[in-house]
C-alpha cells in the first residue's frame, strides 16, 4: 500500500506541474490560432480582391458614381447623326430623357410598325390599329375605313417592302419624346368598289410611297411602346 501510494502521489504532482505549465500558455494568443470563418473569409476575399487586380480572368464590375465606369449613352446618337446637328442634338435629349433608347434599333422597331398599321389599315383590322395608334390617329384611321365600307369598298394591298426609312427629327415635348421618320416604301395597292371594279390604285403595278410619320412615347411610362401620333405624305 505505501508504495502504491507513493506513486499515485508522484503522477499526481507531475500532472499538476503539467496543468500549470498548460495554463500559462493557453491564456496567450500567438497568432497562429485557428480564426472565425467569417473572419478569414473577409482576408480571403481581401487578397483576391487585390490579386484580381492584375489578374485578367477577375471581371471587375463597375461601381455606380465613377464616371469612367459610365458607358457613353450618347455613342449611339453620334453614329447616327453628325454631332453638333439640329437631330444630333434632339436625340440626346430623348436618350438623356430614356437612356435605353438607340437610333438604329428604334428605327427598325418603326418599320415593323409601319408595315403592321398599313397592312392593319388596307384589311380593315381595328383591333391592331388601336394597339399602334394615338387616339386622335386611330379615330382618324376608323373614320376612312367606316367610309370606305358604307361605299362597299375594299382594298387589296401587298407590302412589297421598305426601300429606306430614317430619323429626319427628334425632340422632347416635357416628358414625352417625338420621333419624326421619313420612310419609301414598294406597295400594290388597289381599292375596289362593290362590283369589284378598281375605283384607285392598280392590282399589279408597285407604287412607290413616300410618308412622314411621326412616333411619340411618355419617357415615364413603363409601357416601352411607341404610338403613332401624326402622319402625312411626303411630296
Amino acid at each position: 500500500m505505501g508504495s502504491f501510494d507513493f506513486v499515485t502521489f508522484f503522477f499526481f504532482v507531475a500532472a499538476v506541474i503539467i496543468f500549470i505549465q498548460l495554463r500559462s500558455v493557453l491564456g496567450k494568443r500567438t497568432g497562429h490560432e485557428q480564426r472565425p470563418p467569417q473572419d478569414q473569409m473577409s482576408r480571403r476575399d481581401e487578397a483576391q480582391s487585390a490579386e484580381g487586380m492584375d489578374d485578367p480572368k477577375v471581371v471587375t464590375l463597375p461601381r455606380r458614381g465613377r464616371e469612367n465606369a459610365e458607358p457613353d449613352v450618347f455613342a449611339a446618337v453620334d453614329a447616327y447623326a453628325e454631332p453638333g446637328s439640329e437631330l444630333n442634338t434632339g436625340l440626346r435629349e430623348v436618350v438623356s430623357a430614356d437612356p435605353s433608347f438607340a437610333p438604329n434599333d428604334f428605327v427598325g422597331g418603326a418599320t415593323a410598325a409601319y408595315e403592321m398599321i398599313v397592312s392593319a389599315y388596307a384589311e380593315g383590322d381595328r383591333k391592331t390599329l388601336k394597339g399602334l395608334l394615338s387616339r386622335e390617329v386611330y379615330e382618324g384611321f376608323v373614320a376612312a375605313i367606316d367610309e370606305r365600307e358604307s361605299r362597299g369598298e375594299t382594298v387589296k394591298s401587298n407590302f412589297v417592302g421598305i426601300e429606306k426609312a430614317a430619323i429626319i427629327q427628334a425632340e422632347m415635348k416635357g416628358t414625352e419624346a417625338n420621333i419624326t421618320l421619313r420612310i419609301i416604301s414598294q406597295l400594290i395597292s388597289a381599292t375596289l368598289d362593290k362590283d369589284g371594279e378598281v375605283v384607285d390604285g392598280d392590282l399589279v403595278e408597285v407604287a412607290d410611297v413616300n410618308d412622314v410619320w411621326t412616333f411619340a412615347r411618355d419617357t415615364r411610362s413603363r409601357d416601352p411602346n411607341w404610338r403613332l401620333i401624326a402622319t402625312e405624305a411626303d411630296q
